[in-house]
């Protein structure tokens, strides 16, 4: 069963200043941690509990998988050197 991916305020705004190109290739990767929250596509974050990480090239997505209400929730979008840094 495919989770709903709900994004933060902060992580949508990020999103829509990225190139086409580039919303396309989280896009795609947002479908596929949808489609498998704990699958290849992420891993868990060793210092943040509940939290996982997706990567495109260098970016990084960080979210929440909400089994109950079958959503991924992602709080953050941006680059490797930086997003850890915003992180809740």
């Amino acid at each position: 069963m495919t989770h709903e991916v709900r994004l933060s305020k902060d992580a949508a705004r990020y999103l829509e200043r990225l190139r086409r190109e580039d919303q396309g290739r989280i896009v795609r990767r947002l479908e596929q941690i949808a489609a498998d929250p704990t699958g290849p596509h992420s891993k868990p974050l060793t210092n943040a509990r509940g939290f996982r990480s997706g990567r495109v090239g260098g970016w990084r997505i960080l979210f929440v998988v909400d089994e109950p209400e079958q959503a991924i929730l992602v709080t953050d979008i941006g680059p490797r050197g930086q997003v850890y840094r915003r992180r809740p």
